[in-house]
């Protein structure tokens, strides 16, 4: 059975969607990379379910669903740089918000939904959630007051789901 995870689009990583006009649109591809400028997508293959998450003014929204095609270059991606300051990913340059330009950045290609920021997560559901890690062990948000997210930083990065809460996101997410 495939897993599931969430990954945190920050708010410069939707204003520039919005100001590219990808609102409507589905991304072929997202970026993982081992340094701190993107998140890494680790532990995840072909085949696996990644809700992308926006918060805004303390609310949670789901703003893509992704399901992993593969994770290697194609000749979609464009010729591999061959020097220092040529792009990484020259055939994603419309989806470079996305991270292709990251210290690092390795192309995750994906079947995606259209990009959305209106399919906000009910503030019940928002303490229901958690993640477990590669030994089982479970974590919920942090920082939930009142249906309202006060502070992201539980979200910030790439985290499996309990196979609960993919259900969860998957039914609101499928009915959006």
């Amino acid at each position: 059975m495939p897993d599931a995870f969430t990954v945190l689009w920050t708010h410069d990583t939707c204003d520039a969607l919005r100001k590219a006009g990808r609102e409507g649109q589905r991304p072929p591809a997202a970026f993982s990379g081992a340094h701190s400028s993107l998140p890494a997508w680790s532990g995840a293959r072909a085949g696996d379910e990644v809700y992308a998450v926006h918060v805004r003014q303390r609310e949670v929204f789901v703003v893509s669903g992704m399901r992993i095609v593969d994770r290697d270059r194609g000749e979609c991606c464009g010729a591999a740089p061959q020097a220092w300051g040529q792009r990484s990913h020259p055939g994603h340059d419309d989806w470079s918000m996305l991270g292709s330009g990251g210290c690092g950045a390795e192309v995750v290609h994906v079947e995606a939904t259209p990009v959305r920021f209106d399919v906000p997560v009910p503030g019940e559901l928002l303490p229901r959630l958690t993640w477990r890690n590669q030994r089982g062990r479970t974590r919920g948000l942090k920082y939930v007051v009142d249906g309202r997210l006060e502070r992201a930083v539980s979200l910030q990065g790439f985290y499996r789901l309990t196979e609960e809460s993919a259900r969860d996101l998957a039914a609101l997410h499928d009915g959006a």
